[in-house]
């Protein structure tokens, strides 16, 4: 165990549960319904009947069709859980999402979907379907840092898996989760990749003087700023090797239309994919609405608030409808997976460039405002229109999910390292489907802060703020005292008064869960990158 690896999970390993083998581990708490199958892997419920169902919905789809569906995963940058229209946000806070109410109530809607608290976690998270700190990709990769080792070194991830299977494999926009050799999107399974590895902020502040007059307006700040030599362009990648710059971003407005150049690409490319026999696995992840949100000059006022961070919801919304067509022009849509959903949390620091969540807290802290996130199944034909769920979904359920999907599974992975990922495919594909997973695992950095079990959460850390809405520049990381505090979510959604053990029996058992959750870090070490 790393020295800087902090937080409850330390504590835990004193303790003797950590003598036991996770395999040998009795049924964790007796809240719990999930069972645990292997000693690498999340317990999950049991659901077999339904199970059975999808499999079987897959053999049929795979017979009528002739191959296995298509995966498209819309990731949205920082978009709170309450800007669609589905999430009670749209028209009645002034950015109306016609595309995403629409395949929200034509598939199904899932209420408890659950992100990292930040960017790089996420998408490293949906990628291997490990949890941000046991791969080390804790937080973004900022400029300037050094990264003692390659996170994606050994790892197992999702586009490798299927373009091994299979399946053509495309990144088109942000990456965020490194973007020196042996990082990149072409150099860790993805077949090709054509965007952009930073943020949108990261591209535009040495441009922007009225947000960042210090840097722009100071020569030898500006100089220092951009002799760090992080990446400023567009590219284009192959997993061959090849790697091109499309474009330098040299403007805001270079940034403001990025946007729509990825829209663009992923419009044509469907075209073209869909003219082979070969299954595709797309991920197209948005670079808005992250901060600093400038206005395509297509969108420019489109939204009926008029501010820019409404704009670019409408300027998502639009290309996600735009999207969807290509599918349906190209004779797809009825092949294709389709989820969409947000990275994490609005972030309030930028306000008002920046989205709703009717939750506590926002992106940087694990309240519910900060990991909570839109999450929409779509698949015509197959997911029942209407379908409303609150079952919790965690977003690296994506890699066990499609993986079943390609009719690969997760038998053959690894069995030297955890992974944290369940497979909720019965789940989102049948009628009746209700989730397998009983646990939601809360990580800030490197400590254990929360946990989600059924309508339950229980907190060993919280982050608090001594500025309204700056949950990320003027915050800080607290213990809990005696107890966690313990919230029930389907009366206090938004986590302001703890029933704890006064008023709620299953305190012990949730503990225990955590106990035995920390006890899979001393079987399974986590990765140490440079990042804590």
């Amino acid at each position: 165990m790393n020295k800087l690896f902090t937080g409850f999970v330390v504590s835990l390993f004193a303790g003797p549960l950590m003598a036991q083998e996770a395999a040998t581990l009795p049924p964790l708490s007796s809240l719990s319904r999930a069972v645990q199958e292997s000693s690498n892997r999340q317990p999950a419920i049991p659901r077999l009947e339904q199970d059975k169902e999808a499999a079987q919905i897959l053999a049929d789809f795979e017979e009528r069709s002739g191959q296995k569906p298509n995966i498209l995963l819309f990731i949205v940058d920082d978009m709170g859980y309450g800007d669609p229209g589905a999430f009670g946000g749209g028209e009645a806070i002034g950015a109306a999402t016609p595309n995403m109410d629409k395949l929200a109530r034509e598939g199904l809607k899932l209420t408890s979907t659950y992100a990292q608290y930040t960017c790089t976690p996420t998408r490293a998270a949906i990628h291997t379907g490990r949890l941000p700190v046991r791969t080390g990709l804790i937080r973004p990769i900022l400029a300037g840092d050094q990264i003692t080792q390659n996170p994606w070194e050994g790892e197992v991830s999702l586009p490798g898996a299927l373009s091994d299977n299979g399946y053509y494999s495309l990144l088109v926009g942000k990456w965020h989760v490194g973007e020196s050799e042996g990082m990149r999107p072409h150099d860790i399974g993805y077949d090709e990749f054509y965007g952009y590895y930073r943020a949108q902020k990261e591209y535009i502040q040495a441009f922007d003087a009225h947000r960042y007059p210090d840097l722009v307006n100071d020569p030898d700040k500006l100089k220092r700023y951009n002799d760090i030599g992080a990446d400023d362009t567009l590219t284009y990648g192959l997993k061959d090797g090849t790697t091109e710059v499309v474009e330098k971003v040299s403007s805001v407005q270079d940034m403001a239309e990025g946007d729509g150049k990825l829209r663009d690409y992923t419009v044509k490319r469907i075209a073209e994919l869909a003219q082979n026999d070969q299954p595709f696995f797309l991920t197209h992840a948005f670079m808005k609405v992250h901060a600093d949100n400038w206005p395509s000059e297509v969108f420019r006022g489109a939204s009926a608030s008029k501010y820019p961070y409404k704009d670019a919801i409408v300027e998502v919304d639009t290309y996600i409808g735009d999207v969807v067509q290509a599918l349906e022009d190209a004779g797809e849509l009825e092949n294709t997976f389709i989820f969409v959903t947000s990275d994490n949390g609005p972030q309030m620091d930028s306000w008002p460039d920046g989205g709703y969540t009717p939750f506590r807290g926002a992106k940087g802290t694990t309240w519910e405002g900060g990991v909570r996130v839109p999450g929409i199944a779509y698949w015509k034909g197959v997911i029942q229109p209407g379908r409303v769920s609150d079952g919790l979904f965690d977003l690296m359920d994506l890699f066990d999910t499609s993986l079943t999907l390609a009719g690969i599974g997760t038998e053959n992975l690894p069995d030297d390292r955890y992974y944290d990922g369940i497979d909720q495919t019965s789940f989102l594909l049948t009628d009746q489907g209700e989730s397998l997973r009983e646990n939601i695992y809360f990580w800030l950095g490197s400590s254990l802060t929360a946990m989600r079990m059924r309508e339950y959460k229980s907190h060993t850390k919280i982050v608090e703020t001594d500025a309204s809405m700056l949950w990320i520049d003027m915050a800080k990381l607290i213990d809990t005292a005696l107890a966690p505090w313990l919230f029930n979510l389907y009366i206090d959604p938004k986590e302001s008064y703890a029933v704890g053990h006064r008023m709620n029996a299953w305190q012990a058992s949730m503990g225990a869960e955590m106990k035995a959750h920390g006890a899979t870090f001393k079987q399974f070490p986590p990765k140490d990158i440079g990042l804590n």
